[in-house]
């Protein structure tokens, strides 16, 4: 049995770390075709999302003796401690030194990457050239590293280890419910897709969370509903609040505009719309994910600015006046039009910005782009107003139920036969 076995999911990254440790279980072999032993091994990605635990499952296959590093002591301290246990491992004749979140050894920027903790690392390493000592570390942004100490010959290799994505996170998904008491059937899928873009320690956390919620209401196993409920907490940051403000009606309206534009142009791309007050100025969130074989195009990107105007369309064309709560969607489809104007030249070369702009460039920059923000705000209230019965029943169910997921808009589709 590996050590990695342990870890659900992330298969390539498994693979590639146990050919590695292998080089140290048995280097003999690999001394006899010419390998030298490589430097160090980089772990690079958010956090939550398990470097750490791959790494200690790495140090566990390689059989030999580990020194952690982190930084839990006063900068001149740490700076010794670093010294002093690359001088311990050189002692062995096989160590590895695990640096723990290197990128947390100094409070340093992209902008300052030369702290003296980092100089002291690189210093170590080539020191211990030719030596027994291998390096693994976890970063949670490499690009804040000096590029001196990331460059092949001190860490060989670099990894990436991205937040879960597909049957990986379902796996995972399926890995943490085993693990409590849960009533039978619950929608896998449905909760990949409600936690997609989620790390693992996310992941983890929900269904614990849920675990809580239905334990405390004396229930004999964890259901969807304590499920959706944990996500509108930890993740939306949306908690669950026995006060309905008065405007319920008004945010239900809103929200069920973006849905309905969302699933008019991509069927099955909303995973959850609620009106579960919202950080933030919002009194809602809507939830998309994309295809496995989603492509951003052009196509793809009007999608997505028909998308944030649809809350403004629909408020707009069922209550009148104007939307007072569309500031951000507004703002986030300005940004995509605005990307088509002065970066890809979608519109033509004419209108794009130089280093020194004219006024009259400027001028007609400003004209597209309010021209093309009119164009798509009037397809997506005409996407509301030949989907006015699919409104009108997202809008009644959300003020009922406050919370939807796919299989409820699905119903909902199926009861008004749409097709789904």
């Amino acid at each position: 049995m590996s050590s990695f076995d342990k870890v659900v999911g992330y298969e390539d990254i498994k693979r590639e770390l146990q050919m590695f440790s292998d080089v140290i279980k048995n280097f003999e072999k690999y001394e006899k075709l010419g390998v030298k032993l490589p430097r160090g091994i980089l772990l690079d990605g958010e956090p939550g999302v398990g470097k750490t635990l791959l790494a200690k499952c790495f140090i566990e296959e390689s059989g030999c003796k580990h020194f952690i590093l982190r930084k839990d002591k006063p900068d001149g301290d740490f700076i010794n401690e670093i010294r002093n246990t690359f001088s311990e491992a050189k002692k062995e004749s096989c160590a590895i030194v695990f640096l723990d979140d290197m990128d947390k050894f100094a409070n340093e920027d992209s902008e300052h990457k030369d702290a003296e903790e980092y100089v002291t690392v690189q210093a170590c390493i080539d020191e211990c050239k030719d030596t027994g000592v291998f390096v693994i570390a976890t970063v949670n942004d490499r690009f804040c590293m000096p590029d001196s100490l990331v460059r092949a010959g001190r860490f060989d290799k670099v990894i990436e280890v991205s937040i879960p994505k597909g049957d990986e996170s379902k796996n995972i998904i399926k890995y943490y419910l085993s693990q409590k008491k849960t009533m039978e059937n619950l929608d896998v899928e449905e909760i990949a897709q409600i936690l997609e873009g989620t790390s693992c320690a996310q992941i983890e956390s929900v269904i614990n969370e849920a675990g809580i919620y239905a334990c405390y209401e004396n229930k004999d196993s964890i259901e969807r509903e304590d499920i959706i409920r944990a996500c509108m907490r930890l993740i939306f940051d949306a908690p669950q609040s026995s006060k309905e403000s008065e405007y319920i009606y008004n945010y239900a309206v809103h929200e069920a505009g973006h849905a309905v534009v969302a699933e008019v142009l991509s069927p099955g791309s909303v995973s959850l719309v609620s009106v579960c007050k919202h950080t933030g100025a919002t009194e809602g969130v809507v939830v998309t994910h994309q295809a496995e074989d989603y492509c951003v195009n052009k196509k793809t990107q009007e999608n997505d600015i028909m998308r944030h105007l649809g809350g403004k369309a629909a408020t707009e064309a069922v209550l009148g006046g104007l939307d007072l709560g569309s500031k951000s969607d507004i703002r986030q489809a300005y940004d995509i039009v605005y990307n088509f104007v002065e970066d890809l030249c979608a519109y033509g070369f004419d209108k794009l910005l130089r280093y020194e702009p004219s006024q009259t460039l400027l001028t007609k920059k400003d004209i597209v782009i309010a021209e093309e923000m009119e164009k798509y705000y009037k397809k997506a209230q005409k996407l509301i107003l030949d989907n006015r019965d699919f409104h009108a029943a997202l809008t009644k169910e959300l003020v009922d139920k406050k919370t939807l997921t796919q299989k409820d808009i699905v119903r909902i589709k199926q009861s008004l036969k749409i097709a789904v």
